[in-house]
């Protein structure tokens, strides 16, 4: 691939200082829009980082004036607001900007997931059944709801939320934790089918022909045996937490190689049935029994050296810079109007 020019664009607090001594490379917040600048900058790009928490029109000045080659999207809302990174990536097509990362479409059905469920039940995909809660409405209790159910937030990520209260078993836990939820986190809340088990994440990559990773493990070494193993957001991002209950993540053992096949077939079908196009993450629990449920799918997951995606795109052959390189190339391939 020719020496590209790219415009880097993450939130004004993520950017990168142009000096980094006396930081903690490992632990900085802004570690993967570093991992990511850096690595390109290394093989030889032309990057130029920017902010652009509210600041569409700077984007616009520096295509028309800078030219850039693409896009890169950091980018995980706008003003604020977590939906409105689908708007942002909208912004982008209407510049007719080539970006990487996944199109405004497969951004809004992956982020919802009440409709992500409904769009991969139609395909085929198996998903958990869910309740939906709608904000500012009195908390009615389905009379179909089969317990547990665990209750998350329809379209906010990064385990907003969610902790070991979030599984309930009975309508009274129900309607408190959903009530928490409105009140708390804000939104429509879900009520999901707990699915006991293993938490497996699947990497993908593509816009037409797709790849799968190996599958990746969160594991729980340290667990409490009548605690259920689930990613809260300590869980996620409290390293403290983590030491102490032993969590980890790391290429899944001890699935047989048929059932592995047909999660990933069923992984690449979801990012097919929701439009996902560049790259994503597709989480996935599976029972005792050998049953799997796709959870939901995360475009755009995190990027930094060393993390679940580019660990997992290791193991598939992809070094570091072999994968910020393909994630180029399908984002200069894509168009609005066509798959590329």
């Amino acid at each position: 691939m020719k020496k590209l020019r790219i415009l880097a664009v993450m939130h004004d607090v993520l950017v990168p200082p142009d000096d980094i001594s006396g930081h903690n490379l490992a632990t900085v917040d802004w570690k993967m829009e570093f991992d990511v600048t850096i690595t390109l900058k290394d093989m030889g790009h032309e990057v130029m980082s920017i902010g652009v928490d509210n600041k569409l029109d700077l984007i616009k000045e520096l295509v028309d004036s800078w030219k850039p080659d693409i896009v890169l999207n950091m980018v995980e809302d706008f003003l604020n607001i977590p939906t409105f990174d689908v708007n942002f990536v909208s912004y982008l097509e209407l510049l007719r900007i080539p970006y990487t990362g996944c199109n405004p479409r497969g951004l809004h059905l992956g982020r919802d997931k009440a409709l992500s469920k409904k769009v991969m039940a139609y395909h085929g995909v198996p998903v958990p059944r869910f309740h939906v809660f709608p904000d500012h409405h009195k908390v009615r209790v389905p009379s179909d709801i089969e317990y547990p159910v665990i209750v998350k937030a329809q379209v906010k990520e990064a385990s907003a939320g969610i902790s070991q209260a979030s599984i309930v078993d009975s309508d009274e836990k129900l309607i408190e934790r959903v009530t928490f939820m409105h009140e708390q986190i804000g939104g429509h809340a879900v009520a999901e089918q707990f699915i006991p088990g293993r938490e497996l994440y699947i990497g993908v990559i593509g816009n037409r022909a797709l790849r799968a990773f190996p599958i990746w493990e969160m594991q729980f070494t340290k667990w409490p045996d009548d605690t259920p193993k689930i990613a809260t957001g300590q869980v996620k991002f409290n390293s403290t937490y983590q030491k102490k209950r032993g969590i980890k993540t790391c290429r899944a053992p001890e699935i047989p190689p048929p059932l592995a096949r047909k999660i990933k077939r069923a992984c690449l079908e979801a990012y097919r049935a929701l439009d996902l196009s560049g790259y994503a993450r597709i989480d996935v629990r599976l029972t005792p029994e050998g049953k799997f449920y796709i959870l939901e799918a995360n475009p755009n997951p995190q990027l930094a050296f060393g993390e679940d995606f580019a660990e997992s795109a290791e193991h598939e052959g992809f070094s570091y810079d072999e994968l910020l390189q393909k994630i180029l190339k399908l984002g200069l391939a894509y168009r609005p109007d066509h798959r590329g």
